[in-house]
């Protein structure tokens, strides 16, 4: 037992001592790189970077006001979620292709009622993105993106019985 808990114990203080002497040397940026398989291209699996954090990132067509804007007009609120009012912020995650499809949308975290359903259906019919770019060439690139639901009281206000005088 003694000298599994030192060789444990060896073999970290190594890794400890190498991260270490790595810090000391200075590098270059690095960029976080995640991989997904294509199966859209039949029998030929091919395997892409996804990137997290690119040179220029991947724009709405018409930008952020836009995004805003077909978010606002597309999304229809759960009945479900309406009727248990159910409120809050769904994150939704996806891949923007390199011809700007979307593609890969999965729900990082929900509120349920019908709002994580809603955000995927919403997410996966937007239009083609303009693609994030690094090196001057179109890349995948992987966005996260949250969509806030919120009811709204629409009786109006009561006025005020000191305000009418």
């Amino acid at each position: 037992m003694k000298s599994l808990f030192a060789i444990l114990f060896f073999s970290t203080l190594c890794n400890f001592m190498q991260a270490q002497s790595s810090d000391s040397i200075i590098a270059s940026p690095k960029i976080q790189v995640v991989s997904y398989s294509n199966k859209e291209l039949g029998n030929k699996q091919v395997e892409e970077d996804v990137y997290t954090i690119v040179e220029e990132s991947p724009e709405f067509p018409g930008g952020q006001d836009s995004l805003m804007s077909y978010l606002s007009n597309n999304i229809k609120y759960p009945y479900l979620a309406m009727k248990t009012e159910i409120q809050g912020t769904v994150y939704v995650t996806f891949v923007i292709e390199t011809d700007g499809a979307v593609s890969h949308v999965k729900v990082l975290r929900g509120i349920g009622g019908g709002c994580d359903e809603e955000s995927v259906r919403v997410v996966k019919n937007m239009p083609n993105w303009i693609p994030g770019k690094q090196r001057g060439k179109a890349v995948r690139v992987q966005f996260n993106l949250p969509i806030r639901f919120v009811l709204v009281d629409d009786t109006p206000a009561e006025k005020d019985e000191k305000t009418d005088r």
